[in-house]
């Protein structure tokens, strides 16, 4: 009798991170936290944590979300 072993094929599941719409949804700022946004951009780049900081009630994703949604080109 062969008793070789067969080799399994491993299984990854990869999931896929869909967005929904209504995490995409315009986020409102008001001109003191976009201001913020603005300067803290310039002296600290994409350090959206270091950022969401300074702007009390806001998260990071919140913050790269707002700057992506303003100032990146549509393909």
């Amino acid at each position: 009798m062969d008793r070789r072993r067969r080799k399994q094929a491993k299984i990854t599941i990869v999931e896929s991170e869909e967005v929904s719409s209504i995490e995409w949804e315009y986020i409102n700022m008001n001109q003191q936290e976009e201001d913020l946004i603005y300067r803290m951009y310039r002296l600290v780049g994409e350090r959206w944590d270091l950022i969401a900081g300074r702007i009390p009630g806001r998260k990071a994703e919140e913050i790269e979300r707002f700057w992506i949604m303003r100032h990146r080109k549509v393909f």
